[in-house]
């Protein structure tokens, strides 16, 4: 007895089954099943399948992430009260209460803001660090 090839099933079957398989595949591909079907039952667990059982890594692409830099050059805006800050303009003087304040070690002021009130009064200084 010869074996035919698996290609050669398509051509000797019946025209009925090839037609019940080309119209499954027509109700799977195009998803002609209603919502109270087994069907659409079996397709939901799939997809949360899916989404809890994938992988993190097949979607992150380490390319991306490498190329992100934060767009503002102010990474952080501190608040000082007046009392902290005696001249404005010191940038080294604020730099070393910054890094008192914070903990920080590495501290670059970027801007310093006056903040006032409506009487004309100094409330607080707005520092930018990086």
């Amino acid at each position: 007895m010869t074996r035919q090839p698996r290609i050669l099933w398509l051509f000797t079957c019946k025209l009925e089954n090839v037609r019940a398989l080309i119209s499954t595949l027509k109700k799977i591909f195009f998803w002609n099943y209603a919502r109270n079907t087994w069907q659409w039952d079996l397709l939901c667990v799939v997809i949360l399948i899916f989404i809890f059982l994938t992988p993190k890594s097949w979607f992150a692409s380490s390319e991306r992430a490498l190329g992100r830099v934060h767009q503002s050059p102010v990474a952080v805006t501190v608040v000082l009260s007046p009392e902290v800050v005696v001249n404005e303009r010191d940038k080294g003087q604020i730099e070393q209460r910054v890094k008192a304040l914070t903990g920080r070690t590495k501290v670059e002021v970027v801007a310093v803001r006056k903040v006032v009130d409506a009487d004309g009064r100094t409330r607080s200084f707005e520092v930018d660090i990086r």
